[in-house]
């Protein structure tokens, strides 16, 4: 009788041995032969020698094993459960629960005395062969020569069929590439799960996956694969091998391979990585750059109250010709406010404006939020739906009239506009009025300058030539720091004094490049919160594409060239309500090998 029981002990330690820890659905099994001795924790595995991490014990006159080795062997969840302070087991249908203070253990809620299946042997959890083997089946033989035990065990298939439906459950099942990759050398992944009955896979669940990894060694990927239907796969496992070889370190993996608008971190445990914005990012060598202004367009810049307090005359200006105009508002008064932009004929004769782009936005509340929306309005330039406006001699006719300003509404506008004749502008914060007229203007006053930018300005565009064919070190253009980009000059006609458009709001910017080599192209914010559009080879990249990118907190990937471009081209206006300055950063990327 004890005999048997030694037997039974050693066919449930070769069944432990042979089945390993089950990577997935087996679609079939075959059959396994191990032959071993007792108290010995190896095992003959179809004639290879295995090692076990547990061997069975006698305790009495009977045979133990250890539990958690058994269950990481059989692919069992066997874990802790704090809230009732109890080990679980989970098995196919079966939930075991081991209350060793109480000295219970429940099979699916049926309660049974914890010694008549499990004993502890020191803080290491066992239970009984006889009821571990109940589980589980084989066929055993013995060798009379040498008394070993040699098992013959087939697992059974595992079973797709979902009970209760009339399908089957899908299979999650994918590989690597390769058998081992470098350090950050990015891991292919390949899926291979299906669905057998042609449902379709709708949603992918994942654990340890990444795009690639930076400390050797072997890493768990799991997934779990869910069809049309809602059914559930079991969860399939497979291990990477990740060499002590090094490809690219985190920041310069980041640099090859993520896409184009790409938030990248720059902090370290939840602030700012000083030493890598350092390394990476400051004092970076400035790409020369041969500048052309175009002087056609006059620039008209009103911000100045930004904030106004009280109704008024913001600015006004007279313009010949081609004008951009420009504002940035908001309502810091208690009561609703009608913005309109006034355009007065100074002519004796009929003068008409043409508008040919505009940018416009709803008044709302975020000041990064309407900078960005009104940039991006300009920069589409959509056919404008704003027709000829044909101003009578000495009449003053609204040009533009925004929706109600609320209190703490702010508006961003741009305007392209081009006359026959001189044309006053006027922005006016005014009360609510059917149809406002200079009879209405001259009721208000000109509003004081309050150290924002306001002025008229010579230049309205301007183009960077840049050479980007070959350089070989991390470099950099500044836009918006009056130095490496000096704040153009203009004149303030209100106040009769020489001003700065102190970081060159309403300016357009185009940037270019022949034959780029291959690099990628960054953002990175020095002056505080941005939201802006940058419009690449014609296409618009949001920075960023959801909330604001912070200063030395993060950089975007604006752009990737591959050196067989013919050009590189970006368009930017600075939106009003971000910081300034910014660095676009041009990193060189070499081939990788």
């Amino acid at each position: 009788m004890h005999k048997n029981k030694w037997l039974a002990a050693l066919l449930v330690v070769a069944m432990l041995a042979i089945g390993g820890v089950p990577q997935a659905l087996a679609v079939s099994t075959t059959t396994m032969q191990v032959a071993l001795d007792l108290d010995k924790q190896e095992a003959i595995v179809n004639g290879t020698q295995t090692p076990l991490d547990a061997a069975p014990k006698l305790i009495g006159d009977l045979v133990y094993i250890p539990l958690k080795a058994v269950a990481t062997l059989f692919d069992v969840k066997v874990e802790w459960n704090n809230a009732i302070k109890q080990v679980e087991m989970s098995l196919p249908r079966v939930k075991v629960q081991f209350d060793i203070d109480n000295k219970l253990v429940s099979i699916n809620s049926v309660e049974t005395a914890f010694d008549t299946i499990a004993a502890m042997d020191g803080d290491r959890l066992m239970v009984k062969l006889n009821w571990f083997a109940d589980f589980i089946g084989a066929k055993q033989e013995i060798n009379p020569i040498n008394q070993q035990i040699k098992l013959v065990y087939v697992k059974q298939p595992d079973d797709l069929y979902n009970e209760g439906t009339d399908s089957n459950a899908p299979v999650a099942k994918f590989t690597f590439g390769k058998s081992s990759y470098r350090l950050g050398e990015p891991v292919k992944y390949v899926d291979l799960s299906y669905d057998p009955d042609a449902e379709g896979i709708a949603k992918y669940e994942w654990k340890g996956k990444k795009e690639a990894f930076f400390t050797p060694g072997k890493y768990p990927i799991s997934l779990k694969v869910t069809d049309s239907k809602g059914h559930v796969s079991k969860e399939y496992t497979r291990y990477i091998t990740i060499d002590n070889i090094s490809y690219l370190d985190e920041f310069s993996y980041n640099m090859y391979n993520k896409e184009v608008g790409t938030r990248i971190s720059l902090k370290k445990d939840g602030k700012v990585d000083w030493s890598l914005v350092w390394a990476k990012f400051q004092n970076l060598p400035i790409i020369p750059t041969k500048v052309t202004e175009d002087r056609s367009r006059t620039l008209i810049v009103s911000d100045s109250p930004e904030t106004f307090t009280e109704k008024g005359i913001l600015y006004r200006e007279r313009i010949n010709g081609k004008a951009r105009l420009y504002a940035d508002h908001v309502n810091g008064t208690t009561e609703n406010i009608q913005f309109v932009i006034m355009a007065k004929n100074t002519t004796n004769k009929t003068v008409t404006v043409k508008t040919t782009n505009k940018g416009e936005v709803y008044p709302s509340i975020y000041a990064n939020l309407i900078g960005h929306e009104a940039s991006v309005d300009f920069m589409l330039n959509d056919p404008v739906d704003k027709g000829p406006l044909v101003i009578p001699p000495g009449q003053s006719y609204v040009y533009s009239m925004m929706p109600d300003f609320y209190p703490g509404q702010g508006v961003n506008l741009f305007y392209d506009v081009e006359s026959d004749g001189e044309v006053e502008y006027s922005f006016v914060a005014m009360s609510k009025v059917a149809t406002p007229s200079e009879a209405s203007l001259a009721l208000l006053k000109e509003l004081d300058f309050n150290g924002h930018v306001r002025g008229t300005f010579p230049v309205a565009s301007k183009t960077w030539n840049l050479d980007l064919s070959s350089f070989k070190t991390t470099s950099r253009i500044t836009i918006g720091d009056g130095e490496v980009d000096p704040f153009d000059k203009g004149y303030d006609r209100q106040r009769k004094q020489v001003v700065l458009n102190e970081g060159n709001y309403g300016m357009m910017y185009k940037i270019h490049a022949e034959k780029p080599r291959k690099m990628v192209v960054l953002l990175f914010s020095k002056g505080g919160p941005f939201k802006g559009p940058f419009k690449i080879n014609g296409e618009f990249v949001m920075a960023p594409p959801s909330g604001v990118i912070q200063a030395f907190e993060e950089v975007q990937v604006l752009a990737r060239t591959t050196g067989d471009e013919a050009s590189l081209d970006i368009e930017f206006t600075p939106p009003a309500g971000s910081a300034f300055p910014i660095d676009i950063v041009f990193y060189p990327l070499e081939e990788l090998k």
